[in-house]
Order: structure tokens, then C-alpha cells, then sequence
């Protein structure tokens, strides 16, 4: 692989900066691919913008950035995406900076401050070869800023036609899944998590990367996006009422298991709805699985506090009432009566001290 460091101004690196959909994110005179598909989207916040330009306008030295070279003469940045949208962004005037206690966008600036930004050389790794070669670059290379996510590694990793498909649905900001169903999904879309969760619940369960490298050449991903809106649509048809635990379920599993299920919309909200109310339920947002697979554990059912049990275990003076033998406090555990799920309480008249073996014995019944 061959490597040549150059230097770029920040107004050659400006010239002709685009960014829609039709022509993606470009600069340099055309030139460059400033959000090739193995990169992640825009995630500086306006105080890491500002020091960007900050250090311009200091003088300072700006970090390194490395870009690859096409066959056909063209670039794309491997590392310092971030850092070049954000002069980008601010030589076409879409934010301010604090200079001298005023907020100035560029075209504010006088000549010479704007002349000092546009003359700015920023110093530039510049490498040709392969695409395996050239990721495995971007991979050691892209350690500085924000830290990548496995999700958007994967999209190095497996660039192609699917990938780029499949972030316009899931990975940008307002994208379609976002403005459909963020309301059920945790996380940030420019960040992957949306990408990375849905391709996770794929209902032939393999494994993400197993799943993009399969479709890594596929032409487009509506395969994937018409599998989450039918996600969506059975959550919102069988859940009508909503809540704030529905947000972060493993509603795409969920639906996988359930979806060819008789439910009835109805009784799921009149169990949800008394399960909400119970005070023995410490985790609220395990109902939505618990009142689909029964599973208890989904609930952290409240148990009995070191003085209740202590306080029984005096008054049974150490006997299990199940064995008849006698144990220290230590070798016991309380128990319900009458089981939770059958309207049993936590609370001391419901409560016995049963040796752990007896105590497994009756919640493997």
C-alpha cells in the first residue's frame, strides 16, 4: 500500500461542499467523499464545532487526517470526517463561533480572519490499495475523537450497496425509522443503535455480522425495513395503549416468537394494567415480556426484607415446616405462602422460612 502525506487548505478542502442526498457529502473541489459508506454520520456537538474552529483561528496544529485514493483520482476520507464537515459546515455558514465575546458565522468575519481560516493547511495522510487494505487502515488508524461503535465498524467492514441502503432507513437523523417508531426504540439512529438492533433480531437469528456479510452486495435493504415496520405495526396492534416501558423492548424477538399467535389486545392490557398497580413488581418495564412468555424472572418480584425473615425464623425457631428439620438462619430462605402469581403478598403474614432445599423443591413444581 502506498502512503503520501500532503497539505490541503481549508479552502480547498471547502471548494464546492455539498451535502443531500442526490450527491452525498462531498468537497474539495468534487473531489473528495467526505462520508464514504463505512463512515459513521455527523456527531460533534456545537462545542466540539467551536474548538475545531477555535484551533484554526489559533494557529494551532489541527489532529492528522488520512484519506484514501480512488482509481479514478477521486478521495475519500478515512479519518477526520468529523473535524471536516465542521469547517465545511461553517465556511458555508450554517453555525456561529464565540470570537472576542461575540458569536460570528463566516461571513461575519473580516477579510483577514476569514483569509486565515481559507489559508489554513491542514496536513493529510493520503493512501492507495486495496479495499482490504485500505479498511484495515481505516480500523487502526481511527482511534482518535469519538470512538467508533461495533455497529458502525461493522459498516466498514461489510461496505456496500446494502449498507448504504440500509442507513437511509435506520441510521440518520430523522430518518423513517426514527419518525416511525422512537418511541419503541432506544439509543441514537446516527450513532447505529437503531442498524445494529434490528439486523440483531433478523428471524432467521443469525448474528449481525453472519447477516451483513450475506447481504453486504445486495442492491437495496427493503428486505430489512418492511420486516420493521411489521415489527412496529403487531407491537402497536397488540399493545394500543402506550407506555413509557415500551421503549428498549426486544420487541423485534418478541414478535419473531409471538407474531403468528392468538392475542388478544383487551386482556393484555388488563393484565398489564394490574401488573402496573402491583407493588410487588419492582421491574415495570418486564411486563410486556412477562405477560407473553410468564416468565416471573422478567419482574424482580419484591422479596422480604432481612428483618421480616429474621423475624420468622425466631418464631419457627429454626424449623423448615416442610422437612421438620432444624437449620441456622443462614441455610434458609423466605418464601411466599401463597405463591405471588397465584395473589400471594410480600408481606409478613404471608411469609414462611424454608430450608434452600425444600425452597427449590417447591418452585420447581
Amino acid at each position: 500500500m502506498k502512503i503520501e502525506q500532503i497539505k490541503v487548505t481549508v479552502g480547498e478542502l471547502t471548494k464546492d461542499y455539498v451535502d443531500n442526498e442526490e450527491q452525498g457529502v462531498r468537497g474539495y473541489g468534487g473531489k473528495l467523499n467526505i462520508r464514504p459508506p463505512y463512515q459513521r454520520e455527523f456527531v460533534y456537538k456545537n462545542e466540539q464545532r467551536e474548538k475545531v474552529l477555535q484551533t484554526v483561528l489559533k494557529g494551532f496544529p489541527l489532529n492528522v487526517m488520512y484519506w484514501s485514493k480512488n482509481e479514478d483520482g477521486t478521495f475519500e476520507v478515512i479519518d477526520g470526517q468529523q473535524r471536516t464537515i465542521s469547517l465545511c459546515q461553517y465556511v458555508a455558514g450554517d453555525f456561529s463561533i464565540k470570537y472576542n465575546d461575540d458569536l460570528l458565522k463566516f461571513f461575519n468575519l473580516t477579510d483577514a480572519l476569514k483569509e486565515k481560516i481559507l489559508g489554513y493547511e491542514l496536513m493529510i495522510y493520503v493512501c492507495e490499495g486495496s479495499d482490504q487494505e485500505r479498511l484495515d487502515w481505516f480500523k487502526t488508524i481511527n482511534i482518535a475523537g469519538e470512538e467508533l461503535t461495533a455497529q458502525e465498524m461493522r459498516n466498514a467492514v461489510y461496505c456496500g450497496p446494502w449498507v448504504m441502503a440500509a442507513k437511509k432507513y435506520f441510521s440518520k437523523n430523522g430518518c423513517v425509522a426514527y419518525r416511525l417508531a422512537s418511541d419503541y426504540m432506544s439509543g441514537s439512529p446516527i450513532r447505529q443503535d437503531y442498524l445494529e438492533k434490528v439486523i440483531s433480531w433478523n428471524p432467521q437469528g443469525l448474528e449481525v455480522e453472519k447477516y451483513m456479510s450475506e447481504h453486504q452486495h445486495d442492491a437495496d435493504a427493503s428486505d430489512l425495513w418492511i420486516y420493521f415496520q411489521s415489527v412496529i405495526a403487531w407491537v402497536k396492534a397488540k399493545f394500543p395503549k402506550y407506555r413509557k416501558e415500551m421503549k428498549g423492548q426486544p420487541w423485534g424477538l418478541l414478535y419473531n416468537t409471538y407474531k403468528d399467535r392468538k392475542l388478544d389486545p383487551n386482556a393484555l392490557e388488563e393484565k398489564i394494567k394490574a401488573l402496573m398497580a402491583d407493588d410487588d413488581v419492582s421491574n415495570k418495564k418486564g411486563i410486556y415480556q412477562y405477560v407473553l412468555d410468564g416468565k416471573e424472572s422478567h419482574l424482580n418480584i419484591r422479596t422480604f426484607t432481612d428483618t421480616q425473615k429474621r423475624t420468622a425464623y425466631e418464631q419457627q425457631q429454626g424449623i423448615c415446616p416442610h422437612c421438620g428439620k432444624h437449620y441456622e438462619y443462614d441455610q434458609m430462605e423466605g418464601d411466599h405462602i401463597t405463591p405471588w402469581h397465584e395473589g400471594g403478598k410480600t408481606e409478613p403474614a404471608n411469609l414462611q422460612m424454608l430450608c434452600k432445599e425444600c425452597n427449590r423443591r417447591k418452585g420447581g413444581r
